[in-house]
């Protein structure tokens, strides 16, 4: 009886000192694993905006840093500015056929490729930063922006804010409807197309080629973004009016498109990381140029004397009719742009409702 407890103790210690050495293995396998280097990727962004130009360009900048950061150095991302690797409009050809893994613009810029491109990023007398964001991630809007992208091999994704941006710079008065008439105005998109069906000339060019234009007379207006920018690119300089509203962008998204072969090759982790730090980039960019636009603002007026102007309510109710022309007809060009105008449309008209009793009766009270 001793003998067969000794033989059966020795047998259970034997199991016991298997199962050990296997766990030991596997613990040993997986620490192994960790311990190996992780793979690393380099990539580049290319983006529509001169180098480090403040706002625009260091948006584009803070999501490479987020990404290399958040990540713990595992993506790489090297940003191009406009001309350094691709043309200011190569962007989108650039990340689409994989020459760089992301891309920093403005998605109005793509119109001639994509119809409805513009809808998502600024319509004339459209939708404001906060609904903006709000129709893209809660009312639809991202699910019709991927699939307008998903033809060339790209993952849009809101990159950033621009608020409401200013009316634009004018070497004359504009008092009427008529002041527009044959005005060579730098102004892309929606927008552009509505300067023209009021007389006007529109012209798309690169931010780095405003100043010099304006200067030799090849302009006679221009646009660009709000005071912040402006100030930057010295359009007080080269132009005596500065208007507001910009009608024609109310809430400018700028977008960060990724190459989708070289998003499927990152693993989960990263792909998250990606994506929530070009999420965190989109709040943020709204962030600072509302703080500096302000800033900005003071310094024109005050330092550089630059006439401040309202656009005159005949022109904007003006404007506003040829917005909602020139808009429609955009919704017809295809399928999607009906679909994605319908969405955007329903949406507007819901939650102004809301923005009408909350933030405009706030922002009337307080000017009170």
């Amino acid at each position: 009886m001793k003998r067969r407890d000794f033989l059966g103790a020795m047998a259970g210690a034997g199991a016991a000192t298997a199962l050990t050495a296997c766990g030991s293995n596997e613990d040993n396998a997986a620490a192994a694993a960790v311990m190996q280097p992780q793979k690393t990727y380099q990539w580049k962004m290319v983006t529509t905006w001169p180098k480090n130009f403040p706002g625009l360009g260091t948006g584009a900048n803070h999501i490479a840093q987020l990404i290399e950061a958040m990540s713990g150095g595992r993506i790489q991302v090297k940003v191009f500015g406009a001309g350094e690797l691709v043309g200011a409009f190569e962007v989108f050809d650039a990340v689409s056929q994989g020459n760089a893994q992301l891309g920093h613009a403005g998605a109005y810029y793509w119109r001639g490729k994509i119809p409805c491109a513009s809808f998502f990023s600024s319509v004339p007398f459209g939708l404001t930063a906060q609904e903006m964001n709000a129709w893209l991630y809660y009312g639809g809007g991202m699910a019709l922006w991927e699939e307008a992208y998903k033809p060339f091999g790209l993952l849009p994704n809101p990159g950033g804010n621009s608020g409401t941006q200013m009316g634009g710079w004018f070497n004359k008065e504009i008092r009427s409807l008529q002041d527009l008439q044959g005005l060579k105005m730098r102004i892309p998109g929606l927008g552009g197309e509505v300067l023209k069906r009021a007389g006007g000339v529109p012209l798309t060019l690169a931010g780095g080629e405003i100043f010099p234009s304006l200067q030799s007379g090849a302009l006679d207006a221009t646009e660009w973004v709000g005071p912040y920018n402006d100030l930057a690119f010295g359009l007080y300089k080269v132009a005596k009016y500065y208007y507001t509203p910009g009608w024609h962008e109310p809430g400018t998204t700028m977008e960060c498109m990724i190459n989708e072969q070289a998003f499927n090759e990152l693993p989960k982790d990263l792909q998250a990381i990606v994506r929530t730090a070009i999420k965190a980039a989109n709040a943020e960019m709204l962030a600072e140029y509302t703080a500096r636009n302000q800033q900005a603002l003071h310094t024109l007026v005050h330092e550089h004397k630059v006439e401040l102007r309202h656009f005159p309510d005949e022109v904007l109710r003006a404007l506003k009719s040829l917005s909602q022309e020139v808009v429609e007809e955009a919704a017809k060009a295809d399928a999607l742009s009906a679909k994605v105008w319908a969405s955007q449309k329903t949406f507007k008209e819901q939650v102004m409702q809301w923005t009408e009793v909350s933030e405009f009766a706030y922002l009337r009270a307080r000017a009170l």
